[in-house]
């Protein structure tokens, strides 16, 4: 029986999910999943952008920026853990949030009462629709894992962050961990 997913875990792409510009090698932390659908954003995936190429007045700002999804990628959106601070978050898991007052976000990062370890900041994000997903991992394209990291998710770029949940998953994903991302180098 297939693993039904729920806001807060982990999507971990197969090492079979090849030739996917947005999936290939990808962990996503599954923000939301409904009846009518599911919204996450990948983890593992920065881009050669920082927030003060996004923002104005941000200069000093060299807080990378992560490719989020393929969906609505001219959209900034970011995940925290100060909702205490940032009002409108709404809480994903493990003292993880999601958005709430984006100018205050900014706000708190330049007077530096939050850094890199307390929010991440994301272009676009990884959504399906009604049944979607389920369908994907009924096909083998995600494995559902839990978020054991929890609050320390947000702390670093996790550039080897596939590698190593295929080895926690053991067995055959073990051997896939240390697979080159282009098959044709080995």
């Amino acid at each position: 029986m297939t693993k039904l997913p729920t806001k807060g875990q982990l999507l971990v792409a197969e090492p079979s999910v090849l030739g996917d510009v947005s999936f290939t090698r990808s962990v996503i932390l599954l923000a939301d999943h409904n009846e009518e659908g599911s919204v996450g954003f990948i983890l593992n995936k920065p881009l050669d952008v920082t927030l003060a190429d996004l923002i104005e007045g941000m200069e000093d700002c060299e807080m990378p920026i992560y490719n989020g999804g393929p969906v609505e990628q001219e959209n900034l959106y970011f995940l925290h853990t100060a909702p205490e601070l940032i009002e409108g978050s709404q809480e994903i898991s493990s003292g993880i949030y999601w958005g709430g007052d984006f100018q205050r976000a900014v706000d708190l990062i330049l007077a530096k009462e939050i850094s890199c370890d307390n929010i991440k900041f994301f272009l676009g994000y990884s959504g399906w629709g009604s049944k979607q997903l389920d369908q994907e991992i009924s096909e083998h394209s995600w494995v559902i894992t839990k978020n054991n990291l929890c609050k320390e998710l947000l702390k670093s770029n996790h550039l080897a962050l596939w590698s190593d949940k295929l080895r926690e998953l053991g067995g055959s994903y073990a051997l896939w961990s240390n697979a080159p991302a282009n098959p044709q180098y080995n």
